[in-house]
């Protein structure tokens, strides 16, 4: 299974979402998964990047042109699909994903997820969406999906197209069950 993973390219403030990304990395390398990412050599993508290569997974990188010549690809990826724009990346993460999660990270965390999300919820991408909730790290997005569903501009019956997972275990659950 191809799973797309959306995350921070930095470590953040709490060594939990580390050591998650390090986990998530091991449980995807060891299951004979392959990673879709970001194909950043950095942050957390680093770290899931390092132990999904140290179990011998496959890692697709799908990076713009403009990030490469910073310097911050990761430098054993099977695959690098090189991209003009961030949002042909965003395209193509999508194409390759059969599931897809998010973990802690930013704004373009937030973005990415967001199309995923839409897209299953029009239909266009029928695959398993997790967002990893560590530390309640999302737990105002979870509101807000609710607030959609109070205010009728999102349906009950599609608001459980989205999974909220406190914990790795539960995720892992969601993306095979």
């Amino acid at each position: 299974m191809n799973i797309t993973v959306y995350l921070g390219s930095s470590i953040g403030n709490n060594p939990m979402y580390a050591e998650a990304a390090a986990a998530l990395g091991d449980w995807i390398g060891i299951n004979h998964h392959t990673l879709v990412y970001g194909g950043a050599g950095v942050g957390m993508m680093r770290i899931l990047a390092d132990h999904v290569h140290k179990h011998h997974g496959y890692i697709i990188g799908v990076m713009p042109e403009f990030m490469i010549e910073t310097g911050r690809g990761y430098d054993t990826l099977d695959q690098q699909i090189r991209t003009r724009t961030m949002s042909a990346r965003k395209a193509i993460m999508i194409e390759l994903g059969d599931a897809f999660i998010a973990m802690p990270g930013g704004p373009g965390t937030l973005e990415e997820i967001s199309e995923v999300i839409s897209l299953i919820r029009l239909k266009q991408k029928m695959a398993p969406c997790v967002i990893l909730n560590l530390n309640g790290y999302y737990d105002d997005l979870r509101q807000q999906f609710a607030k959609m569903v109070s205010a009728g501009f999102l349906q009950e019956s599609e608001s459980h197209l989205i999974h909220f997972a406190d914990h790795l275990e539960e995720a892992e659950h969601l993306l095979t069950e």
